[in-house]
């Protein structure tokens, strides 16, 4: 028996659209938790929500935030 595919399921997962939990995000980061923690306290890092109360995030957002880390002006001294 198979169980039938929502296309929209495939195209989530295409785009990254995996929901990570704050240790998972911070793997995928490679940052320690406490860091992720301040930069979300700061309102500086990647976009979060909860679920409940628990910190998720999505795979394509850290993708994004990266991204536009890396695209950023340095600041030389």
């Amino acid at each position: 028996m198979t169980a039938l595919m929502n296309p929209d399921d495939h195209h989530r997962k295409n785009l990254g659209e995996e929901m990570l939990s704050l240790q998972e995000a911070c793997a995928f980061l490679r940052v320690p938790e406490g860091t992720l923690r301040y930069w979300r306290h700061l309102g500086a890092g990647p976009r979060s929500f909860k679920v409940g109360r628990h910190v998720r995030y999505w795979r394509a957002d850290l993708i994004l935030w990266l991204t536009e880390q890396t695209n950023r002006p340095q600041n030389h001294r």
